[in-house]
């Protein structure tokens, strides 16, 4: 061993005269111990002044997260008291417009009123749904026209201007608008008032026979609709010709919109069912005008 030592420093440490050689002690483990306790240490002490940090960036975080939760639950809110009011609203305006005790001057503008606010209700919902076009040139309109045609509050909002504009007043045209406006109410009502002494003794019975009577009301609202296209053609004598060509390219749509579909083909079955007989009988030379205006409106 004393041999190999004496080689291995006459070979290398003698050759190397930067090489310096020190003595290595007894206590170097504990020593190198010490720093990597104390740096233990430290860390710990470092993490136990950043939970507090990070607790607090947390607290912080989770009641923005909350805020910004319950905006739009407060939007959501604004928006249905929104509608409720307006429906309210048409609803009492336009039992007005149709009781027959009214003077005929305020009943008229109850009638104008009541198409002007559900006018303005589908327009609003329109726009709460669907926002605006993308941008104002005629690509971006057609795109945001087509995606909102079929809506039912876009086939109320042209029903309304159909009959606001016209200088007919039909109270007759009044049925659908006191449907659309008593469901909304009544849906308004069942959800945010069922807690209420007031509403359990006088309301919840009409509200809840509302609600699951739906069915019902949208058929007597297609009643309603097809019987005024059809009083508007025997009123072509009062010149209100743009009207009645514009309110039966409405009921066309309302025949294909998925919407109203349903209700409004299921009429025109009926009536088909009652006409074509007659007309096969008594006045077979309008078979041809017929079969024409089916093909239009078909298609």
């Amino acid at each position: 061993m004393r041999k190999s030592r004496t080689v291995f420093t006459n070979l290398y440490i003698t050759k190397d005269p930067d090489l310096v050689v020190e003595a290595m002690s007894s206590s170097s483990p504990s020593q190198s111990a010490k720093p990597s306790a104390s740096s233990s240490a430290s860390s710990a002490a470092a993490n136990d002044q950043a939970r507090p940090r990070n607790a607090g960036s947390t607290a912080r975080s989770s009641g923005t997260s909350a805020a910004a939760g319950s905006i739009p639950t407060s939007v959501r809110w604004d928006r249905q008291t929104i509608q409720f009011s307006v429906n309210a609203w048409v609803f009492i305006v336009a039992v007005l417009a149709i009781f027959p005790l009214v003077p005929r001057s305020l009943s008229n503008r109850a009638y104008r009123l009541s198409f002007m606010g559900t006018a303005c209700s589908s327009l609003y919902s329109l726009y709460a749904l669907y926002g605006r076009p993308r941008a104002w040139n005629l690509q971006a309109v057609q795109v945001y026209f087509q995606s909102i045609i079929a809506t039912k509050d876009f086939i109320y909002f042209i029903y309304c201007l159909t009959f606001v504009t016209s200088h007919l007043c039909l109270k007759f045209a009044l049925i659908p608008i006191l449907c659309r406006a008593l469901e909304h109410v009544a849906k308004f009502l069942r959800r945010n008032f069922n807690r209420s002494t007031l509403y359990r003794k006088y309301l919840e019975d009409p509200c809840v026979w509302v609600e699951s009577n739906t069915t019902t009301l949208s058929i007597l609202s297609s009643h309603a609709e097809i019987g005024l296209g059809l009083l508007l053609m025997m009123s072509l004598w009062q010149r209100n010709i743009i009207q009645t060509f514009m309110y039966w390219q409405l009921l066309k749509l309302m025949y294909h919109a998925p919407v109203t579909a349903g209700y409004h083909q299921s009429v025109w079955a009926k009536i088909g069912r009652i006409v074509n007989p007659l007309v096969h009988r008594y006045a077979p030379f309008l078979n041809t005008p017929v079969s024409a205006i089916q093909r239009w409106w078909l298609r």
